[in-house]
């Protein structure tokens, strides 16, 4: 890992200046740039002065969750690998040999990608199955240059999105922010069984560690204040600096340290696989971090982990004799309380590692990570000592519900199982089916003139406002509950 430059501005900007300049010939030519025209509305697209305000009421859509196309057209596939090798340090690897790198994680070895000494599928992973995927599945994209022309493995951007809610209360890093692709073959009816979504969550450095929490300020009040700016191309521009270049004494966002390889293991890649033509078609979800692997030579490579915060399913089975059922359920009731909360906001847990699968399947194929079918409707201890739980709570919630909420913090849960689930005093809203954001062309919106990509009603009229609260109480100062330092400023773990 890099060393890390002075805390003060001067010298984190003299720092910066040195990397853009290693950067700037490759950072120029994988970027491109793009010309828009004016666009009718609210939106103006050529020079303006931005009003600021000391404490910027947000616009989710501007500050949260960015999907408008004309932002999103330069943040290309080719252009953040590009700047992961750079920052990495790791020479002689190409943005094309790193993605086939990746995607030949999913075949069994030795593989058909340009590193047959790098990871591969041996159907298992931290103890628990993990599914081989090859080709005419995801590993098919070993062998597939995304960047040719007319590629049949594109990828486009499709959102960028915020979350300072991650960000632990003792500021260790500043929360993630996050670039997320969609397969192309996606956009049209053709392709319903051709989708892919890969999404890079940044764990941003924190430069004043001293400060703690406070210490982020200034970058995220900067993404408050786009919701005052009412030029698209200054956000756009605002953006692809911050993302490429750094702020200030900040960081860029894509940079190979913000992906895992860090003290804090923090940041990660996480993917949405659906390239299935051939049955059993099952929607899998699936993490990776960003490793150096040196045997002589340093390697640049992307690495299966476990899906944090996903239990494997059949540790809910209070009847399990899996060797690690009795461990997970004395966790899981430590995370009764914090599940039981009235807020849908609140809800979340924390699992230790030792219980996640490295897989979480969102489909009525499988009940792996389905928690409500393998806790079951039977009695058993499991259950008695939930309904305990809830008894001394005061709660009128089952245990039952419990488990459901659990579900929520899983990535099946939070892209398909959940939806509209009766959690005990609420619904969950629905994701879009299996994703947040669409990338289809029959879901796109025009809002003032400009097209953007749909995202869910779990995001509108749920996550987003309550993140929205997290960043306007965060920069007014308001007081929060005490909780743990390592517990996220928002108060749940779940992606």
């Amino acid at each position: 890992m890099k060393q890390r430059q002075s805390t003060t501005g001067t010298g984190r900007a003299l720092g910066r200046l040195g990397r853009h300049a290693a950067l700037g010939v490759l950072v120029a030519a994988a970027g491109g740039g793009i010309a828009c025209s004016a666009e009718p509305g609210g939106e103006t697209l050529g020079t303006a002065t931005e009003a600021t305000q000391p404490s910027p009421v947000v616009d989710v859509r501007r500050s949260l969750a960015i999907t408008d196309q004309p932002i999103l057209a330069n943040f290309t596939l080719q252009r953040v690998l590009n700047q992961l090798i750079a920052t990495s340090g790791v020479s002689g690897v190409t943005a094309t040999a790193l993605f086939q790198q990746w995607w030949d994680t999913q075949n069994p070895p030795p593989g058909s990608g340009p590193d047959p000494a790098a990871p591969h599928c041996s159907g298992t992973l931290n103890g628990y199955p993990y599914a081989c995927r090859p080709a005419p599945a995801e590993g098919s994209q070993a062998a597939c240059d995304p960047f040719a022309a007319n590629s049949p493995c594109a990828y486009m951007p499709v959102g960028l999105f915020m979350r300072f809610d991650l960000a632990p209360e003792d500021g260790s890093h500043c929360g993630e922010y996050r670039v997320i692709f969609a397969k192309s073959s996606g956009k049209d009816p053709a392709g319903a069984q051709n989708r892919n979504f890969i999404i890079f969550e940044a764990a941003l450095q924190n430069p004043h560690l001293n400060q703690g929490i406070r210490g982020c300020e200034k970058f995220v009040r900067a993404w408050a204040e786009l919701s005052d700016n009412n030029n698209l191309n200054s956000r756009r521009d605002k953006l692809d600096d911050w993302y490429f270049d750094g702020y200030q004494e900040f960081d860029p966002v894509i940079q190979y340290e913000n992906f895992g390889d860090n003290p804090l293991s923090a940041g990660q890649i996480r993917t949405n696989q659906f390239v299935q033509p051939d049955e059993p078609r099952q929607w899998n979800l699936r993490e990776f971090k960003l490793a150096k692997q040196c045997d002589g030579a340093c390697k640049l490579r992307f690495v299966p982990v476990t899906d944090k915060v996903n239990p494997f399913g059949p540790l809910f089975d209070g009847t399990s004799v899996h060797p690690n059922a009795a461990g997970f359920q004395t966790e899981f009731l430590t995370q009764v309380a914090r599940l039981s909360t009235t807020d849908p906001n609140g809800v979340g847990m924390s699992t230790s590692d030792v219980y996640n699968s490295g897989q979480s399947l969102a489909t009525s194929t499988s009940d792996e990570t389905n928690y409500a079918t393998q806790f079951g409707a039977g009695a058993n201890a499991f259950g008695t000592a939930i309904q305990s739980q809830l008894t001394a709570l005061g709660s009128s919630l089952q245990p039952i519900h419990i488990v459901r909420r659990a579900q929520v913090t899983a990535c099946a849960g939070c892209h398909r199982f959940s939806n509209n689930a009766d959690l005990g005093g609420f619904l969950w809203p629905p994701s879009l089916g299996f994703t947040h954001v669409s990338e289809r062309d029959a879901d796109l919106e025009t809002v003032s003139g400009v097209t953007r990509f749909k995202i869910s009603d779990a995001l509108v009229n749920l996550l987003l406002p309550h993140r929205k609260q997290v960043v306007e109480n965060y920069l007014n100062d308001v007081p929060r509950p005490s909780k743990p330092p390592k517990d996220p400023i928002g108060g749940r773990w779940v992606h």
